[in-house]
């Protein structure tokens, strides 16, 4: 049976006429959940990836200021939403590897100072909620390399940089 969860590629896709918002990663999250209550998972699949792809639009411009918390809660919902179809689906591996981006990218921004104290800081908070879906993820279908390598990253990355964002 082919669910059509298939891992793709988070490439932006809103044009220029259309630009990522709040807003629109709302819709496209609520469409996904929409889809998903009807037992739709192609489609819940397709809007889940839409919003994960606005919510990383959001990141890769500055987001406005005062919503840097709402941005960072976009994309770390998108990429957990994104893991639990593809886990459902028996993609454990593609939904590890989701987990483990979406991980790696709060890292990221928590370790660059360019991106702002508030974007760096609402990305430290959101790692906890990254840490331990990757927890869960483990407890639920077993150890696995990459989540692994992950976890071992971000304590050394917590351990370094992690006591001036208490």
């Amino acid at each position: 049976m082919d669910t059509g969860l298939h891992p793709r590629p988070h490439r932006p896709d809103a044009t220029p006429h259309q630009p990522a918002t709040l807003t629109r990663w709302q819709h496209a999250a609520q469409r996904a959940r929409s889809a998903q209550q009807l037992g739709q998972w192609r489609m819940a699949m397709a809007y889940q990836h839409q919003a994960l792809a606005l919510s990383l639009q959001l990141l890769e411009r500055t987001p406005p200021a005062g919503h840097e918390d709402d941005c960072i809660a976009a994309a770390v919902v998108s990429h957990l939403n994104v893991a639990e179809l593809q886990a459902e689906a028996g993609a454990l591996a593609d939904a590890a590897r989701v987990l483990c981006r979406a991980h790696a990218l709060l890292l990221s921004l928590m370790a660059d100072a360019r991106h702002g104290a508030a974007l760096q800081q609402a990305a430290w908070r959101h790692s906890r909620e990254t840490h331990a879906a990757l927890l869960r993820h483990v407890q639920a279908h077993g150890a696995q390399p990459l989540i692994t390598q992950t976890l071992t990253s971000a304590h050394v990355v917590h351990a370094a940089g992690g006591a001036g964002h208490h």
